[in-house]
């Protein structure tokens, strides 16, 4: 059966043995009991060039098994960046709907001494005396707190593009993105050989 045999032409990076079952009319979207694509497999084996054949043959990159997750994500969680970019690519410039992909939650610690000398800073009425280096919080919406917790105390929320620009040149604030938490996965298999 040309669909059992795409999962094991995919799983082995059989690309010209993929290709030819393709051809043949297999289905480049079915899915294994788990809900998992080729596409998905591909993903998680870091495979580039399997993904792009598959991408070619017409995969759907929203196609979510029942883990409920994309070959994006699972690209991700196996720690293969360039395949991940490529999917997310991919993604992006696909027509329609997209996956909504939560807000990463995101602060970084600085000394309050770093953000005062931004020329418009004041700070709240209720979070007045403050020492030089006690500890603040820039999140990801551009709001300072005194609390890790975003919207706890605040100290400073007059988000502007001065703001924002003084947060990214002058304090080097940027919110990472997805491939900047990817530990990648030959590491990972270094990590684990170290280990044993």
């Amino acid at each position: 059966m040309p669909e059992i045999d795409v999962f094991d032409s995919v799983k082995a990076s059989n690309l010209a043995a993929v290709e030819e079952l393709l051809k043949s009319g297999a289905n480049v979207n079915q899915a294994d009991k788990n809900g998992w694509t080729p596409l998905n497999w591909a993903a998680g084996k870091g495979n580039l060039k399997m993904v792009q054949l598959l991408i070619d043959q017409g995969a759907d990159v929203f196609k979510v098994g029942i883990d409920q997750r994309t070959a994006y994500m699972i690209a991700l969680a196996a720690g293969h960046a360039d395949v991940a970019k490529l999917l997310r690519q991919v993604e992006d410039k696909t027509p329609g709907e997209k996956i909504a992909y939560p807000e990463r939650k995101y602060c970084k610690a600085y000394h309050l001494k770093q953000l005062r000398p931004f020329p418009s800073w004041t700070e709240t009425e209720k979070i007045t005396g403050l020492a030089d280096d006690a500890i603040v919080y820039l999140h990801q919406d551009y709001r300072v707190t005194r609390s890790m917790w975003n919207g706890e105390n605040i100290i400073f929320d007059q988000v502007t593009p001065d703001w924002k620009k003084f947060c990214s040149t002058v304090l080097g604030f940027k919110v990472p993105d997805d491939y900047d938490l990817i530990i990648p996965a030959d590491k990972t298999r270094d990590k684990a050989a170290k280990a044993s």
